[in-house]
């Protein structure tokens, strides 16, 4: 199994903050901060971010690929 397949079956298509935040093993509060630079990793989650209104969601196929890549 992937690691793409391994989150999309535990979170689906999209992840909210605070799942994210479990995969990299963070507070959700510090990941909020993190992602406010746009350098490294962080501008690579940041492309990988969805708006829908207020709720901010991660696309998981892209933060699979990001994971990924910092292994």
């Amino acid at each position: 199994m992937t690691k793409e397949q391994a989150l999309t079956s535990k979170y689906g298509t999209l992840m909210t903050l605070v799942h994210l935040a479990q995969e990299l093993h963070r507070s959700p509060d510090g990941l909020r901060i993190s992602l406010r630079t746009n350098v490294g990793w962080a501008g690579q989650v940041n492309a990988a971010r969805k708006k829908f209104g207020r709720r901010v969601y991660f696309d998981t196929a892209k933060i699979a690929e990001i994971i990924e890549q910092m292994n």
